[in-house]
């Protein structure tokens, strides 16, 4: 028998990581993992880090299906990724079903490094996003929204990268956003990252800055982003961007794949608002 005594829960993290074969990396240009989800397990996605959006309402985009709650079909953890998948079937009021996740009221974070390893569905009408919102939200876009992954099927390959505040969002046409090709998103992993601090929030797509937001105006209008943000994974069915070009049915079921969620903060700082 092996008794650990007197062991930080990151390191006794990362040594069962370890033995599970994949290699996390404690500290990372000058900062240290705080909180991090490997999936190395198997079954519904650990009810200590993700909760559950559920509803068929369309989210204020007109988005086609009913996110469900602890249903394999949907939310998934096998072969070391999260597996979200959407599906053509009927569910109460709509025509698809998926997934969305969330840290809310389990695990927030103000500034910091997220980094997530993910590989993309694909096909006209998917729209997977990588975001992040106000664990204090009272009002969008006010409160903010940070957009480090969002992919639409009919723009194959095309990554974008959004702040939302309610200066600058696509409602008044003023949003802030930038959009890298990656050829092979949906075929391959790639490391979608956010450098978040108090003065600039930069994104990433495998060390590839392509987005930057700067706290120039400080202001909440133009930045409300000092303030703990929550984490979401989810897969959209069409809605009023996803679905511009319509949602071909040919596609389903359609899988995103998540390998890993990493979570990094300056040496010196503790930046988990648990």
């Amino acid at each position: 028998m092996v008794i650990f005594k007197n062991i930080s829960a990151a390191v006794l993290a990362s040594l069962l990581l370890s033995a599970c074969g994949k290699h996390v990396p404690e500290i990372r240009d000058g900062r240290k993992l705080i909180w991090s989800e490997e999936f190395n397990y198997t079954g519904l996605p650990d009810s200590t880090k993700w909760n559950y959006e559920v509803g068929g309402n369309g989210y204020g985009n007109n988005e086609a299906q009913f996110y469900t709650k602890n249903r394999l079909e949907n939310a998934r953890v096998e072969g070391g990724n999260l597996i979200i998948e959407a599906r053509k079937e009927q569910w109460e009021n709509s025509q698809y079903t998926s997934a969305r996740l969330m840290t809310r009221g389990k695990h927030s974070w103000k500034y910091g490094t997220f980094e997530i390893r993910a590989k993309l569905p694909k096909g006209r009408g998917t729209w997977p996003a990588i975001w992040m919102m106000s664990e204090n939200m009272k009002e969008w876009p006010d409160d903010g929204e940070l957009d480090i992954m969002e992919h639409v099927g009919f723009h194959q390959g095309f990554i974008h990268a959004t702040a939302h505040t309610k200066k600058y969002n696509h409602i008044i046409n003023t949003q802030k956003t930038d959009t890298l090709e990656v050829k092979d998103a949906s075929e391959k992993f790639h490391v979608y990252r956010m450098d978040w601090s108090p003065e600039k929030i930069e994104m990433y797509v495998d060390d590839l800055k392509y987005y930057t937001y700067v706290n120039t105006e400080k202001t909440y209008d133009a930045w409300p982003f000092d303030q703990p943000f929550f984490m979401i994974l989810n897969l959209a069915v069409g809605g009023n961007w996803g679905g511009q070009k319509g949602i071909d049915d040919s596609i389903f079921p359609q899988k995103f794949y998540i390998d890993y969620v990493r979570v990094y903060a300056p040496v010196q700082e503790k930046n988990d608002k648990q």
